[in-house]
């Protein structure tokens, strides 16, 4: 396979991917694990709680949201990890049942003159689900790695 280069990305692309359905299984195994709530872990508590019912964790969204960047974009660049994320926003419980997916815009690409042969991107994550209702937003910063002839021919 041909891995994809930072200047193979376009600014103002949009591109959508995965469709993942989040069980209430996997919901209260990761929350008991990393964030044990009784909204995200007790079948009866989060019945008389707010929500209504479980609702998975907001940084269980934020892995499938990795899970599915990784499946559907990173491998198949030359993906050099991130400095981190400038935004994230829980917008809407995620429940079981839910089919969850990714629309990723890419704002802004620029190479980073303290390493040439690495390119940053500003990107704008949304998962959504199944009713096109968002329900998470990130925005972070990934560093790609340059084709070697573009990085050596910069000053």
């Amino acid at each position: 396979m041909t891995l994809a280069y930072w200047e193979d990305v376009v600014p103002g692309t949009v591109t959508e991917y995965g469709g993942y359905t989040v069980s209430e299984e996997e919901i209260i195994a990761f929350a008991t694990e990393f964030d044990p709530q009784s909204f995200h872990i007790d079948r009866d508590a989060a019945k008389s709680h707010f929500y209504g019912g479980i609702i998975a964790s907001g940084w269980h969204t934020a892995a499938l949201l990795m899970r599915m960047m990784v499946d559907n974009r990173l491998s198949g660049m030359k993906s050099q990890g991130s400095p981190g994320v400038s935004e994230l926003r829980w917008l809407k419980p995620v429940r079981p049942g839910d089919t969850l997916r990714v629309r990723q815009e890419i704002l802004g690409t620029r190479p980073l003159k303290s390493r040439p042969g690495i390119g940053a991107v500003e990107n704008e994550f949304t998962v959504l689900n199944q009713h096109d209702e968002p329900v998470l937003r990130m925005r972070s910063t990934g560093f790609f790695g340059r084709r070697p002839d573009d990085a050596a021919t910069e000053s």
